[in-house]
């Protein structure tokens, strides 16, 4: 099982998200990990859109056995997660 980090090194919003998830897919679909770590160093903000990347990169990875898990997020984005309920869906860890 293979598994891969993915540090975007940028705001998760709309305007970046289309080839985030695309990236995402491919690694799922093309390549067979399993495993997903995002590392969220040197990103300050996600918006809604980019929330449901995470979302849909959970759900696609859940329905090929694997898992997601969001490192290095900052207080305010746990602080979103956690409100919004993902991290009883995925592993949220802080900085």
């Amino acid at each position: 099982m293979e598994k891969r980090t993915i540090k975007p090194g940028k705001d998760i919003v709309a305007s970046m998200v289309p080839n985030f998830k695309k990236n995402l897919y491919d690694l799922i679909l093309e390549n067979d990990v399993k495993e997903i770590e995002i590392d969220l160093e040197g990103v300050e903000m996600v918006d809604s859109v980019g929330l449901g990347a995470f979302i849909a990169t959970h759900n696609t990875l859940s329905q090929n056995g694997g898992t997601l898990t969001v490192i290095n997020a900052s207080n305010d984005i746990v602080g979103l997660f956690k409100t919004m309920r993902l991290d009883q869906h995925f592993t949220v860890k802080g900085v």
